[in-house]
């Protein structure tokens, strides 16, 4: 089996599991899958266990894999949590980071610009991840670092979804070079703000996805006390055609 195959296969279940073809408590077999993406039960038990990884897949000892369920509220919380720790570790990237880490996150950057400029969308979200991760690293935080990452996992194909917006490629690599020219300052404050900033239109965008999902997606019903507030001027953001990865 190769990695790649099981990433190939991850992301069409996720696509099916964000599409609602695959509901929340709904069991996945390995058999079946493999028969359905003609593939042998090997990568698809691997591609299960990185779906469990982000939060999308429950792996049940001696029962199996299932969907897993949903909360707006956990969801949201997660997103706002989010858009703080990756501000900290830019903060703390602009205080720490040495000349070479500075490098590496130029090289991140300048991979992200190719795929920009290429309107390259899967290729952009794996060198995205490689960015995001070298400003981690750069903190210097070990408990930050973990507690961003295993955010980062559980609500990562919700954060892909955003990216999908017509020129919102170009959009986010401005804002990357923003927070990296913060933090090659070793202006720690607007490294925070930038990137915190950054990680907020993602969350204002999954508002979006949130009011388009088929009813019975969440745990909990998406109300008007939930913390997104809708944006009228956005209900059609994410219409239920449009979720898909064409």
């Amino acid at each position: 089996m190769t990695s790649s195959l099981a990433e190939s296969l991850k992301s069409k279940i996720e696509h099916e599991i964000l599409m609602f073809n695959f509901k929340p408590g709904d069991r996945l077999d390995e058999v079946r899958l493999a028969d359905r993406y003609g593939s042998s039960r090997t990568p698809v038990r691997e591609a299960l266990r990185l779906l469990a990884a982000e939060g999308l897949v429950q792996i049940r000892p001696h029962r199996g894999a299932i969907v897993a369920g949903l909360s707006v509220t956990e969801l949201i919380e997660m997103f706002e949590m989010m858009a703080i720790y990756e501000g900290v570790c830019a903060r703390l990237a602009a205080r720490h980071a040495t000349p070479k880490d500075i490098a590496i996150m130029y090289e991140a950057h300048e991979e992200c610009r190719k795929h920009a400029d290429a309107d390259d969308y899967e290729s952009y979200c794996i060198a995205n991840v490689r960015y995001h991760e070298r400003i981690y690293f750069a903190s210097r935080n070990s408990h930050l670092i973990k507690q961003t990452i295993g955010t980062r996992n559980r609500i990562a194909a919700y954060r892909r979804f955003q990216l999908r917006r017509h020129n919102r490629l170009k959009e986010s690599f401005v804002e990357h070079d923003g927070v990296l020219e913060a933090i090659k300052k070793g202006d720690g404050e607007a490294a925070d703000r930038l990137m915190y900033e950054h990680i907020s239109v993602q969350t204002a965008r999954t508002a979006s996805l949130i009011t388009n999902l088929p009813p019975g997606y969440f745990a909990e019903p998406a109300t008007s006390k939930d913390k997104f507030e809708h944006d009228k001027d956005d209900d059609r953001l994410f219409p239920p055609a449009a979720l898909g990865f064409e």
